[in-house]
This record gives structure tokens, C-alpha cells and sequence, in this order.
């Protein structure tokens, strides 16, 4: 290629990015589209539609087929499955970054739902697919992030059967500080968008213990309650090193 011509061909990818607004997009240095550029991101975008949901309202629900995958552009979603007598069991919450559809291709196993007003990427399965085999750089990506939501779900798996409920609500809350500093929150200090009764269906706990321990751990010290539910967390590593059993 000649060198004007090569020139003119970065110059176009670079004023792309430069406009386009998945360059812009908060959520792109943590998500599944972090590493593609310039026209690459040109597809994602062409290949994906903007879907909103207020508090309560679902992307999908248990038991529907469900055809997309998502991309969480902001805000915060929940995911849950009930039980036949009605029981609840959270199974995760998701935050600006984060990839729902990594699962099987079936009905949906669980109700993916709003917590906060909240926006996503929202992509057919088959024209993802398509691009994840035009695009490596998509795919290795989709890959990592697999592998961290095996990790965490290995974490959980020890959460739920081995920890007391003081350790699961001290990992909970350092657990969500870690991911709320990557998306650029302060450390020592955690917002909950979910409810206590949220968090007790999550940590497979009741409501009354967790409202019992977030009082334990106000009164001696480990957090402090502020207004819009932010938590401050005055010593992070006391409050690991509790989640992790060592205190």
C-alpha cells in the first residue's frame, strides 16, 4: 500500500474512534468491547441496539427464550431464579461493564432485572456470534471475562457453604467496593443500590441477620451508615481480613 494511502487509512480509524461513541462510552475500559478499535467498534456498534429499564422492570424473565445478549452500559441489574414455594435465591448483580449471556442458549434460567435506572448494548446471539468470529480481539476478551465470572462463581460456592454470616456480609461489601473503585468510586466507601432483603436472598441469609450484623459492624466500628445508601468503610483490610476468616 502506498504510504499516502496507509496514512489515510489510519488517519480514517483514528478520527472514527475519535467520534464514535463507543469511544466515549464509560462502560468500554471494563467490557467485553475493550480492546477493539476504530472500525471494530464501528461493527459492535451497527450490531447492537440501545435497550433502558427503570427500577424493577426486567430484560427478560425465567423461563422465556431469550435471544440477546447484553452489555451493561450503566446502572445496575439483578439476577434471580424463584423456587416453586416461592423462595428467591439472587444470584449475582451486575454493574457498568459487565456480560449477561454468557449462559446456555435455552430459556432463560433466571430474571434479569433493573435496580437502578439502567441501560445495556443489546445484541442478537447469532449476529454476536458473527462477530466473534470476525473479531479475535472480542472473543480473547469474552473469553477473561469468562473465566473472572467462573471465579467469582467458585467464591460464592465457598461463601455460601463455609462462611458465617458476619464473613459473608464483610466479603459482600469488600467484594463490591473492589468493583465499584474499578468503575472509578473511592475506596472506603461502597454504594448499595440493592435492598437488605436483596443482599439476604444473595448471601442465602434472612433480612433480619443482615440488618443484625450491618449493626454489629456500625457499632464496633467496621462501618459507618450514610445517607443515600453509601456505607463507608473506615478499615478496608480489617473488614477483608474478616470475609477472609482471619479475624
Amino acid at each position: 500500500m502506498p504510504a499516502h494511502n496507509a496514512a489515510s487509512a489510519q488517519a480514517d480509524e483514528i478520527r472514527l474512534e475519535d467520534v464514535h461513541p463507543c469511544s466515549t462510552c464509560g462502560a468500554r475500559p471494563l467490557g467485553v468491547c475493550a480492546d477493539l478499535k476504530g472500525h471494530e467498534l464501528q461493527g459492535m456498534a451497527c450490531a447492537s441496539e440501545t435497550v433502558t429499564a427503570q427500577p424493577g422492570q426486567a430484560l427478560f424473565h425465567e423461563g422465556d427464550p431469550n435471544p440477546f445478549v447484553f452489555n451493561v452500559v450503566d446502572g445496575a441489574v439483578k439476577l434471580y431464579r424463584l423456587l416453586p414455594d416461592g423462595r428467591r435465591q439472587i444470584t449475582g448483580f451486575l454493574f457498568q461493564g459487565d456480560f449477561l449471556g454468557l449462559g446456555g442458549r435455552g430459556p432463560s434460567s433466571f430474571t434479569a432485572e433493573a435496580l437502578t435506572p439502567m441501560s445495556a448494548c443489546r445484541f442478537r446471539r447469532g449476529e454476536f456470534d458473527q462477530l466473534l468470529n470476525a473479531l479475535p480481539a472480542l472473543e480473547h476478551r469474552l473469553v477473561a471475562m469468562a473465566g473472572d465470572e467462573l471465579m467469582a462463581a467458585q467464591e460464592q460456592i465457598v461463601l455460601l457453604g463455609r462462611k458465617t454470616a458476619r464473613e459473608r456480609i464483610a466479603s459482600f461489601l469488600t467484594r463490591l467496593s473492589a468493583r465499584q473503585v474499578q468503575l472509578g468510586g473511592a475506596e472506603g466507601r461502597v454504594h448499595l443500590p440493592m435492598t437488605r432483603l436483596d443482599i439476604a436472598d444473595y448471601l442465602g441469609l434472612t433480612i433480619e441477620t443482615v440488618s443484625r450484623v450491618f449493626t454489629q459492624f456500625k457499632t464496633s466500628g467496621l462501618i459507618q451508615l450514610l445517607p443515600n445508601n453509601d456505607v463507608a468503610l473506615p478499615d478496608p483490610e480489617a473488614l477483608k481480613a474478616l470475609g477472609e476468616g482471619a479475624a
